[in-house]
Parts: C-alpha cells; structure tokens; sequence
C-alpha cells in the first residue's frame, strides 16, 4: 500500500519520527482498534487516534448525548444532544479525518456479544465507568487473546495499564474482585474534572499506537497513576505474573466471560 500525496501531507509529522516512518503509519492505517464506553475517556482517546490515521475505529456504546456530557466528552457537542453517541462519535471522526472507517456498536458490551465484537479488532480501549464492565473487558481480552488498556477517573485522579497476552498481569491480578456495591463513588456521584478524561484518555490513545507501531515501552507490568492536584505521576511496578489469578492464572476458573449484575458498558 502506497501513500497517497494527501495521506503524506496530513501525516507528515509522523513520517519525519524515526520510529513511526511510512512503515509506522502503514501500521497505523492496516490497524483496528475497538474503544468500549464513547464518554470520557474514550471521546479524546477516539479523536488522537482517528487523527493518527488509525484505519478502523470500533465504538461500543449504547447511551446518548445529554448536557451533562459535553464538560468531558469532547467528540459530542451541542446540536447532538439526544443523538446516540456512537452516532456522535462516528460523524466527528469522519470530519476530522475520513480515512478512518468507524463501526458504530450502540449496544451494552455482554457477555454474549463480546467475544465476537472484539474479534475483529487489534487493541482494545476500556472507558467504562463501572467495575462489572471492567472485570467484563479484562476477562474477554484475555480469554479471546486481545491487548487492551484500561483506564478509570475520578475527581481529580486517575489510572491506567496496559494488558498484553503472556507480557504482564491483568487488571483481575490487580484487582482481584468487584468491590461491594456502594463502597467506591462513581464520576457521577463524587464528580471529575473534564479535563482529566482528556489527560489519561489520550494516554490510552498513545498506549495503542506504540502497540501497534510496535515501539516505545508499553504499560504491561505497570500502573500508572496521576494526581492533579499535586501534578504528579507515579508509575508502580505491579507483580510479574499472579499464578492464581481467576482467568490468566496456572489454573484459571474463568473460562468464558459472564455478566456481573447490571453490567453497563457506558463511558465515562
């Protein structure tokens, strides 16, 4: 596949980087990548890859725009309150760079359905906002052998890691079970600063691009946390490898994705 005059000009920032190059950016356009939750997180992390020139962007989300939305999640805007956001989403990546094919998903991520959607794609973004998504995603990446970043915020904090089948924990080793319901607030109840999800959401974005590039050293073995308050990161090495881990581990228990309780995979 040659690149087209066009296609050198608008990714030309990218072909100077010796490690991106037009080999990088072929990557880049060959790939799929499937964001679950098109809220906070998600909408930057959809924008920074659609304008890296990503060729296929899967968004899974069944909600639709409402007001409240619009002071983190940047791909909606205004006139498409009421309009489903994947929807929203599909016509803002499509305006910013039409070489990207956008499958649009607005359906909840289940147990049933999942497997089969995140078959098609190279990487996966987790921007859920509830832990039965999360321990959803985690569980079907690694059963269906998919590299996936997961990502949460809330207030003026957030988090992310990168999962790579046999390279690293997962986000189950880490996080062994849901906590009990009510015990940790959601965004909703105890708020977020927009742009947070624009600081961790484009870490995704940039977590899925070094993996598909294959250059950089990834998040697999690692947490990354974020205070803005005190603007500070910290990167904390995580076990190498959790033997018991219900579904990654010597002996796993887990061998099909099952739905928690009210299993919502909306963004954040």
């Amino acid at each position: 596949m040659a690149l087209s005059g066009e296609q050198i000009e608008r990714y030309s920032r990218h072909l100077i980087l010796k490690d991106v190059g037009v080999k990088g950016q072929k990557k880049l356009l060959e790939s799929k990548v499937l964001i679950i939750g098109a809220g906070g997180l998600g909408a930057p992390a959809a924008l920074y890859l659609a304008a890296a020139g990503v060729g296929t962007i899967g968004i899974a989300d069944a909600d639709e725009v409402d007001l409240s939305n619009l002071q983190r999640q940047i791909i909606h805007s205004t006139p498409n309150i009421g309009k489903s956001k994947v929807q929203s989403a599909k016509e803002r990546i499509n305006e910013l760079n039409p070489d990207v094919t956008v499958n649009t998903y607005r359906t909840f991520i289940k147990a049933d359905n999942i497997l089969d959607i995140i078959s098609d794609y190279d990487f996966i973004i987790d921007g859920t906002d509830n832990f039965p998504a999360k321990f959803l995603i985690n569980d079907a990446c690694v059963i269906g052998k998919k590299p996936f970043s997961h990502a949460g915020i809330i207030r003026f904090q957030g988090q992310l890691m990168t999962y790579v089948p046999g390279k690293g924990p997962c986000y189950r080793c880490i996080f062994k079970e849901l906590p009990p319901k009510g015990a940790i607030p959601t965004c909703k109840q105890a708020g977020v600063i927009g742009a947070m999800g624009g600081v961790i959401g484009s870490l995704q974005a940039m977590e899925a691009i070094k993996y598909i590039v294959g250059t950089g050293e990834l998040l697999t073995g690692y947490l990354l946390t974020y205070d803005a308050l005190k603007m500070e990161f910290r990167k904390i090495k995580l076990p190498s490898a959790v033997k018991d881990c219900h579904v990654c581990g010597e002996n796993p228990t887990i061998l099909t994705p099952f739905d928690y309780e009210q299993t919502q995979c909306d963004g954040i």
